[in-house]
């Protein structure tokens, strides 16, 4: 009895010794991030529910090139971004019989274009909110506004009255608040174009790049995307040089407003990653094949998002038949301010989002692997002065 007694005490003793290390060998695995690279950015906001990220990012990135030129820290109004591209929106959108997309969504470009028509305002001048919301809730006031512009363009007096603009942005002042004409910072009074120029910004230093095939490339052309209502332009780069122009700006200390694709099941904003892995089982070995086949469901949806794993090798085939099969997607902007690695030494970049901070550990951040911006990339937009000497040349740039 006492042998079988001592057996039992060493059976339990293996098995929690067996589950230590497993746990052990699990925390092992787990992402271990190390930064190699981190620019100055504002603290993170929450875009909460509205499609304003092409705003958070934007002014995110504007705010890091204003600490990048020696400037103090600011805090600028994204709403008063919205406001008023919503009101040049509306304008395209009545000039082209509502033959265009009109919704929340827009792209960097834009960003830029109300700046330069109308300047820019500091969240404290502007919050947005004008009722008991602390955080834009726009869905409604989406709705309205796309509801009065097609009304605009579908009444039957047969001509356009001149007021109808009135009452748009009568619209946008009830759910954002009226603009002001000027405003007070640090006991100096500015109007929203005064306060642009102090800020030292050039809307005509920054441009946007891509890598398709489907145009040539080191020219540029107008993206083809449902949120390019002011039918911008981007320059088009091969796949590598695309990734050199970005390695080269944060090495040398500019920041760049990322558009990407983040539907994709490597793509975990809560875990704080973004990979593509190599899941394809023709592409593995019969032990690979092995061990995804006895995985659960659970195991297979969150693989790549617990730990580093092998990911696919991006080519520019590939970029360009998910773009064209509509997997590439605009679905979000966001602000690149680093590089880092893993504890197995593969890269990646550090992303600024605009979800919140609450998002594990990472305080409102995630990491994108190389092969992830190589693959969903849509479109970088930075400073011209970012793109090394021999590139800008081939793209025509002074």
């Amino acid at each position: 009895m006492k042998n079988r007694f001592l057996i039992a005490i060493i059976l339990v003793f293996a098995l929690l010794q067996t589950s230590s290390a497993q746990k052990k060998k699990d925390v092992k695995k787990s992402y271990q991030f190390t930064i190699d690279k981190q620019l100055k950015a504002t603290p993170v906001k929450n875009q909460n529910r509205s499609g304003t990220c092409w705003s958070y990012a934007t002014i995110s990135f504007l705010e890091s090139e204003i600490i990048r030129l020696g400037k103090e820290e600011m805090d600028l109004s994204e709403m008063f971004i919205v406001n008023r591209n919503y009101h040049l929106r509306a304008t395209d959108y009545v000039r082209f019989h509502g033959m265009k997309s009109f919704s929340a969504g827009a792209e960097g470009w834009d960003v830029l274009n109300v700046v330069k028509d109308f300047g820019l305002i500091p969240q404290s001048a502007y919050s947005g909110n004008t009722f008991d919301e602390t955080m834009p809730v726009h869905g409604e006031m989406d709705e309205v506004l796309k509801a009065y512009v097609d009304a605009v363009v579908k009444n039957k007096n047969k001509k356009i009255t001149p007021v109808w603009m009135k009452g748009f942005d009568g619209i946008l002042d009830a759910y954002l608040g009226e603009i002001p004409e000027t405003f007070t910072v640090e006991g100096k009074e500015y109007t929203p174009k005064s306060f642009r120029d102090n800020l030292g910004l050039n809307m005509d230093d920054y441009i946007t790049i891509t890598s398709y095939t489907h145009h040539p490339f080191y020219e540029s052309f107008i993206f083809e995307g449902p949120d390019n209502w002011s039918l911008g332009e981007v320059y088009n780069l091969p796949m590598d040089e695309m990734m050199q122009v970005v390695d080269n700006a944060i090495e040398n200390g500019y920041s760049l407003a990322w558009g990407s694709d983040v539907s994709e099941k490597g793509f975990s904003h809560r875990k704080g990653v973004a990979v593509v892995p190599e899941t394809e089982t023709k592409s593995m070995d019969d032990a690979e094949i092995s061990k995804w086949e006895t995985m659960s469901k659970d195991e297979k949806s969150a693989y790549g998002l617990d730990f580093p794993v092998e990911e696919k090798v991006i080519t520019q085939a590939m970029r360009q038949k998910a773009f064209d099969n509509y997997e590439s997607t605009e679905d979000h902007l966001m602000h690149m301010v680093g590089t880092a690695k893993d504890q197995n030494g593969s890269k990646y970049y550090l992303i600024k989002n605009s979800w919140g901070t609450d998002n594990n550990s990472h305080g409102g951040y995630f990491y994108a692997s190389k092969a992830f911006v190589q693959y969903k990339t849509i479109g970088l937009l930075l400073h011209k002065d970012a793109i090394p000497a021999e590139i800008a040349k081939k793209l025509g740039l002074k």
